[in-house]
């Protein structure tokens, strides 16, 4: 069984301006790295063999933090990337049309362009299975973002994207959480004191 913690990077100054960022690559705010510092501690916690990042620079940047404390080189994946929110990318959340959130709740796009969570989830979940595979036994991070976490954990409980995100609409920046991977199969893993997902 290999443990994969799944860590979302620290604030960036278009989460704290609720800003749609998708593939946008924007850098972390000083309290988002405040907060991948204390994920680097929280991390003491856990036998370390690799650290895996999405390229967008938030994540890069989260996980630098992490791999200086524990000694550690990060690995960067293109396909650990947030969901392509599309025509969204940089728009406030407050600003998008009625009927372009009306069909997001629903569980469809809502934007045009990008991709869908589905095929988000489809391309993390293989990310996850490849990174297991090549460390069988281990405990592995992998920091990513909120929408491609929430795709991991849902695909590992059975449930579909939207249903998943109704039950749990953010991930924490910095938060940590794990699933399970073994034979190819990803399961959730709760932490101890983790209080479920965010």
């Amino acid at each position: 069984m290999t443990t994969i913690l799944l860590a979302r990077h620290g604030e960036t100054d278009w989460n704290a301006a609720q800003r749609w960022q998708g593939h946008a690559d924007r850098p972390l705010t000083v309290l988002g790295r405040a907060q991948a510092e204390a994920l680097a501690r929280q991390l003491d916690a856990y036998p370390l063999a690799a650290i895996y990042a999405s390229d967008l620079l938030r994540a890069r940047n989260t996980a630098d933090v992490v791999g200086r404390r524990h000694g550690i080189d990060v690995i960067l994946r293109q396909d650990l990337r947030e969901v392509d929110c599309g025509s969204w990318s940089g728009r406030y959340h407050a600003d998008i049309a009625p009927e372009e959130l009306e069909r997001w709740r629903a569980g469809e796009k809502g934007w045009e362009g990008g991709e869908s969570y589905e095929e988000m989830a489809t391309r993390l979940v293989r990310a996850v299975i490849d990174v297991a595979a090549v460390h069988n036994g281990d405990h592995v991070l992998i920091v990513s973002h909120g929408a491609a976490i929430r795709g991991v954990h849902a695909h590992a409980l059975g449930l579909p994207f939207h249903e998943y995100r109704r039950l749990h609409p953010t991930v924490a920046n910095a938060g940590l959480s794990a699933v399970r991977v073994e034979e190819g199969r990803v399961r959730d893993l709760p932490l101890d004191g983790d209080g479920g997902r965010h």
